[in-house]
């Protein structure tokens, strides 16, 4: 039998078409990249340098001095770093398991308080208590200034996170959670046992919010902290930079943070406080890059 004039597989036959979207996927990467590559680069330049050269990719004289100024104590900015990792992870932790809960039952078609439940965190979408209720009501009433807990409960429960969730949980086809309700389970052997380990695509999306939220978040350290071994990464590094704009040539030299003659980094720190909180999360995002696809577009069309 004759064979076929081309008999490599579909898969790995390059057309023009395919030619065209990589090239646009490499494009669109590198405008992506290079953004963050202008702020690697531009933070190991000299204030001078940035000042008359602007802004590059590769620095034409190589300085580490903006790191310098901004780990000249490291143990703050080190212990800064690991309040930031505890509320990240326990606020991650504790919003997945009450966020998906909470979907979890307003999904159920048997609940008969789904509807009302659904309306009130939907409600909460529309309208928000304000500020000085906020700060009332976690100072006040459960006295939690300079707790942790203050950087931890305001983000667990998201309307629009329970929406997502809830839309992935409906896609759960009702005959497994009736099989195991035949077969004697309960509501929460229903959700540890059936519903959780469904929903993985789901909760690593809904972690990844949730971890992004937490560590890019300053403003609750900014409400509820005075306490310095209690401040956060990003709030550390905002009083750094602020420190900073107020410090003269003169001080810099006295504290062994630049040599004679040179210029305070203001613009080199900015752009190495941003590699050094957002490094992390880059790291962090290419092992949930699966899942977070999956959990984003799983659950828009039901079927």
């Amino acid at each position: 039998m004759d064979r076929p004039a081309d008999s490599r597989p579909l898969r790995k036959r390059l057309t023009f078409g395919k030619v065209v979207i990589h090239l646009a996927l490499i494009t669109l990467c590198i405008a992506c990249l290079y953004p963050f590559a202008v702020i690697l680069g531009t933070s190991f330049k000299s204030e001078k340098d940035i000042i008359v050269h602007g802004y590059s990719i590769f620095p034409k004289n190589f300085s580490e001095t903006a790191y310098r100024m901004v780990l000249h104590n490291p143990k703050i900015l080190l212990h800064s770093y690991g309040v930031t990792a505890v509320t990240t992870i326990a606020g991650a932790l504790i919003g997945m398991w009450v966020t998906t809960a909470y979907a979890f039952v307003i999904s159920r078609k048997d609940y008969p308080y789904r509807s009302f439940l659904a309306f009130l965190i939907f409600f909460t979408m529309l309208f928000h208590g304000g500020m000085v209720p906020s700060y009332i009501l976690m100072v006040k009433w459960l006295g939690l200034k300079n707790n942790l807990l203050a950087l931890i409960l305001p983000y667990i429960i998201s309307g629009w996170y329970v929406l997502l969730m809830k839309g992935f949980l409906k896609t759960l086809p009702d005959a497994l959670f009736e099989s195991a309700k035949i077969d004697g389970a309960g509501e929460f052997k229903i959700f540890t046992k059936i519903a959780l380990p469904l929903s993985k695509p789901a909760l690593a999306t809904l972690g990844l919010f949730l971890v992004l939220q937490y560590w890019n978040d300053w403003w609750l350290t900014l409400l509820y902290i005075d306490k310095e071994n209690l401040m956060t990464l990003q709030y550390m590094l905002i009083r750094v930079l602020k420190n900073m704009e107020f410090l003269n040539s003169a001080e810099a030299v006295q504290y062994g943070l630049v040599k004679e003659g040179m210029q305070v980094p203001a613009l080199g720190a900015r752009m190495a406080m941003c590699i050094l909180a957002a490094g992390p999360m880059l790291v962090i995002f290419p092992f949930f890059q699966k899942y977070f696809i999956r959990g984003l577009t799983v659950g828009s069309v039901k079927g």
